[in-house]
């Protein structure tokens, strides 16, 4: 299973990637990156994303339409046995030429990390880049 730095490298492959980053969404604070970063500044992108991605998550009409909210008395997520499912599956910020996807990232344990991709519009492919972020955020080992 692939540990941060590989995952990142692993998203730099997608067709128009031109940075990838983990984030905690909670923070801001970058727990990798590669690439470059929008504006040139990483760790303001990485507080910027997790200030939308924080924004988002906090939510309700966002959230899951589960029920199970209700019960357990938390805010855009349902608990489940194995950990707790990120309040929405991804964010998606469009611009003239590029696309900013955040994919939340489900951990066995209460996490709060996204991992967030920068691609170029005129040579990524969106539908690619989040079938692709969703099997690498599956697959990524936290610790």
């Amino acid at each position: 299973m692939p540990g941060i730095d590989e995952c990142l490298l692993e998203a730099m492959r997608l067709p128009g990637a031109r940075g990838a980053a983990l984030v905690d969404w909670t923070s801001g604070l970058a727990l990798g990156v590669v690439g470059e970063s929008p504006g040139g500044d990483q760790e303001t992108a990485a507080v910027e994303a997790a200030e939308l991605a924080r924004l988002a998550a906090e939510q309700h009409a966002f959230a899951p339409d589960t029920g199970a909210d209700a019960e357990d008395g938390r805010t855009g997520g349902s608990r489940h046995d194995d950990g707790i499912d990120p309040p929405v599956e991804d964010l998606i910020i469009s611009n003239r030429d590029s696309y900013h996807v955040l994919r939340f990232v489900r951990t066995p344990f209460d996490s709060s990390v996204c991992l967030h991709l920068w691609l170029a519009r005129s040579e990524g492919n969106l539908a690619l880049a989040r079938i692709r972020l969703g099997e690498m955020a599956g697959r990524l080992v936290l610790g």
